[in-house]
């Protein structure tokens, strides 16, 4: 069975649900922690997620479901501080499309916890980067500039990562996305539905160590003189979990261990082109969880996206849909917990 030393998961994630007021700053409460990595997306509306970070800054943005460049720019608004409970939303101009406090429009928030800090410089890879890291919960943020070569990069976590989230900043291309899941010789984009993809040149075919990622030559993740923010992810025990898993076809679907009761999940087929889904248990508090939003598109949030129990120790698909249970499918989650199932809270069924 699985034990955790982190007693209370929310302390360095949790998903805040808000309504926008479409006022100048509205002050979001009740995420627990200051956080350091905050994703945002209108769920009643189609627009952008928008994800903020403490080593950027938070008056920066980027997004998922599109290939652009990091925008600074307030016409669709941004965050103006990380606070010690939440965050405050600096709306922008266009008032069509606010995509952090529209005045009525329902919205999703995930938070995570680094170290509460802008970041230090990190000289264990070739390329010197500069991390804010959490070890102890394994989350860390990276920036560094690519050098068009060969290269590693220090994440700062003291364990070897299993997913890895990559974005160029100042000019417009693809997420690159490792996955422990599907191995260093293929990579994902998080802005796609693309299936994976053979390539020595985004990881240089070499896994993560606990101390630095490796980069091949690929522009998306290292090209000469750009500028890149990497969201580094190690698994910890009861806490999160990052994997794979083959879907059986039926409604009694694939039950996947996580040796915690999730509190949030992500999906994405890895074998054909399918969409990334994202469920909660703040979206859905009761099984079955249906509310879903796609990391690569803007659309607003579907109520009837995939079907899925979450469980004390891991979740339980019960959808037949080929996005997340065809028969003989691969698949690749992230998942962070809501209650570990062995430890001082220990999970109970929902």
């Amino acid at each position: 069975m699985a034990y955790t030393t982190i007693k209370k998961p929310s302390d360095y994630f949790n998903t805040k649900l808000y309504t926008g007021d479409g006022t100048s700053n509205q002050a979001i409460t009740g995420v627990g922690f200051q956080p350091d990595f905050t994703w945002i997306k209108i769920r009643s509306n189609s627009h952008f997620h928008n994800l903020f970070d403490v080593i950027r800054g938070v008056n920066k943005a980027l997004v998922t479901d599109d290939s652009g460049a990091e925008h600074t720019d307030d016409q669709y608004g941004w965050l103006s501080s990380f606070d010690s409970d939440g965050f405050t939303t600096q709306d922008g101009s266009d008032v069509t499309h606010w995509s952090v406090n529209k005045s009525g429009d329902t919205y999703a928030s995930w938070n995570w916890l680094a170290d509460n800090t802008s970041g230090s410089s990190n000289t264990d890879g070739s390329i010197t980067s500069t991390v804010s890291a959490n070890t102890t919960s394994g989350f860390s943020i990276v920036k560094y500039t690519g050098t068009g070569s060969t290269a590693t990069v220090g994440h700062g976590l003291g364990s070897a990562p299993k997913v890895i989230l990559i974005k160029v900043l100042n000019e417009g291309s693809s997420w690159g996305v490792y996955h422990d899941g599907i191995g260093n010789g293929k990579y994902l984009r998080l802005n796609s539905t693309n299936e994976e993809t053979a390539s020595s040149s985004y990881w240089n075919s070499t896994s993560p160590t606990s101390s630095v990622f490796s980069l091949g030559s690929e522009g998306n993740v290292n090209q000469s003189s750009k500028n890149f923010i990497a969201y580094v992810f190690a698994e910890k025990t009861g806490y999160s979990k990052f994997g794979s898993y083959t879907g059986n076809g039926s409604a009694d679907g694939t039950f996947v261990y996580l040796g915690f009761k999730p509190a949030w999940v992500m999906v994405k087929r890895t074998d054909s082109a399918s969409a990334w889904q994202i469920n909660d248990t703040k979206r859905d508090p009761y099984n079955k969880t249906t509310h879903t939003l796609f990391p690569h598109l803007a659309d607003a949030e579907s109520a009837t996206g995939w079907f899925v129990d979450y469980v004390s120790n891991g979740f339980k698909i019960r959808d037949t849909g080929s996005a997340v249970n065809a028969s003989g499918g691969s698949y690749i989650y992230m998942a962070f917990a809501e209650e570990p199932l062995v430890g001082d809270n220990p999970a109970t069924a929902r």
